[in-house]
């Protein structure tokens, strides 16, 4: 059975941050609530984004404060949005 990710996402589009964590929430295959930096690197890949996996785990560096290797609180999602916007020039605005 396949699974489809049926949110096309155009990394240039603007988003809100609830749209980006949405968006996010699509990679979560575990269904915990968090992201890993694989669910993440499986994200960026939708995008075609290059060097997806290193781009991850620098995100994930960037993002996770607590180092348990997940982004699993507000905060640490909004590092992860700011992220976004520097190094993937993702446009994403305040709710």
């Amino acid at each position: 059975m396949a699974i489809m990710r049926c949110v096309q996402l155009d990394p240039s589009r603007s988003m809100t941050f609830d749209e980006f964590k949405a968006w996010l929430r699509r990679y979560d295959d575990n269904h915990d609530g968090r992201i890993s930096q694989e669910e993440f690197k499986e994200a960026l890949h939708g995008l075609k984004v290059w060097f997806g996996s290193w781009k991850a785990k620098k995100g994930m560096t960037f993002a996770d404060s607590d180092g348990n290797g997940t982004i699993d609180s507000a905060n640490e999602m909004e590092k992860l949005v700011k992220f976004a916007q520097k190094h993937l020039h993702m446009k994403i605005y305040d709710r």
